[in-house]
């Protein structure tokens, strides 16, 4: 299948897509040495059986995506992706908008039953009652000219999709989740959920100490990576990986003899402007008053959480994701069930569709107002 490497190709194609009721699309990109995703491919096809499919090739030079961006913005054409999260993450920071509407089947596959985070290969082989062949998934999409088999790989990423979202989206109308898929794309298309701030990195790093002032140097640290890694566009990894991150904070060095005795530390590292990073982060750590030291918030406080209650909230989420025939981690989270336990009454399982499947009978649960009672092979709630 060639590719589309021209705005005028690209155009027509994009007004048939206006015309249709959905368009699937997905992507190939490279992220290894970048930070932010390199968009190397962008598959599409029409509804049908032997509806176009195209590969567009926004390598191509003087080629503009801004048909397929306006595609994006017809509210008349359903978009549909699976796992859509890193084609949306592209699309904002390269565009500034999201596919709308969208229609995850990743999303809507766990509303049906299918699992936990299923993948595409398995609704293809479960669904559409085909197989593929993954041998050029992780090549390099950067290359120019494409191999066939790169081609032929890439095109069934958005072929077999079509069987995939007429059959989820029946069996969504059929159940009427239809709502219970559209809050969590939500999140999807909420930018909150791709902006990175440097000046919240911190909270993304594992540290098992709580210690104020190691955290307030660890908050200076994770916000230098962040902006130097942008604003350069390497991995985080690329300028000191968080193990890393947590021995600077430990040994606070204060000059450039002392950051040269890091274990870890990469010799580049050690020198230039990221050498001047690191020692101006832990100095401005050192410098942060204890009144002003970051605030252990969000489920990083060690927070009193009754483990046999924990336990029972997590044989009730069996039971009720089994009746409703949904992945339990849709439902809730570790983190929710230990939340609930401890009293908390903020969380994700008690908010929208999950408070009617699980959070309702949680909170009763939690408050001894339902128990739970074994019955042959099944496990029921029974008031107190």
């Amino acid at each position: 299948m060639p590719c589309i490497t021209t705005t005028e190709a690209l155009a027509q194609f994009c007004t048939a897509a206006k015309a249709a009721p959905y368009v699937t699309v997905d992507t190939e990109f490279l992220r290894e040495r970048t930070f932010w995703s390199k968009l190397c491919l962008v598959q599409m096809a029409l509804p049908g059986k032997d509806g176009q499919a195209v590969l567009v090739d926004p390598l191509a030079e003087g080629l503009s995506l801004e048909p397929m961006y306006d595609l994006f913005r017809h509210e008349g054409t359903v978009k549909v992706f699976h796992a859509a999260r890193q084609d949306l993450e592209i699309f904002f920071v390269e565009a500034g908008l999201f596919p709308k509407p969208l229609f995850d089947t990743q999303i809507a596959a766990m509303v049906c039953g299918f699992g936990e985070q299923v993948g595409y290969e398995t609704l293809v082989r479960k669904i559409a009652r085909q197989s593929l062949d993954k041998t050029s998934r992780f090549t390099d999409w950067s290359r120019r000219p494409l191999s066939e088999a790169q081609l032929t790989y890439a095109a069934a990423d958005v072929t077999h999709l079509r069987v995939i979202y007429e059959f989820l989206s029946r069996e969504l109308k059929k159940t009427g989740r239809v709502a219970w898929v559209e809050e969590e794309e939500a999140i999807l298309l909420n930018p909150e959920t791709y902006i990175t701030r440097p000046h919240e990195a911190w909270t993304r790093v594992k540290t098992r100490s709580t210690s104020g002032r190691f955290m307030a140097v660890v908050r200076e640290l994770a916000q230098f990576r962040e902006a130097y890694a942008q604003a350069r566009n390497v991995p985080r990894s690329r300028v000191f990986k968080d193990d890393v991150l947590l021995e600077l904070a430990s040994t606070r060095p204060t000059n450039v003899e002392e950051l040269g005795g890091s274990r870890l530390l990469l010799r580049e590292a050690r020198r230039g402007d990221i050498a001047e990073g690191i020692l101006a982060a832990v100095k401005a750590g050192l410098a942060v008053k204890p009144e002003d030291f970051p605030k252990i918030e969000d489920g990083r406080e060690q927070v009193q959480i009754s483990s046999a209650l924990s336990d029972l909230l997590r044989v009730l989420l069996k039971a009720k994701s089994e009746a409703a025939g949904v992945a339990p981690k849709l439902i809730a989270t570790s983190a929710d069930l230990d939340a609930i336990a401890a009293g908390q009454t903020d969380c994700a399982a008690l908010h929208g569709w999950r408070r009617e499947v699980f959070g309702d009978d949680a909170l009763r649960l939690a408050r001894g107002e339902i128990a739970l009672s074994a019955r042959g092979n099944s496990v029921q709630v029974v008031p107190t």
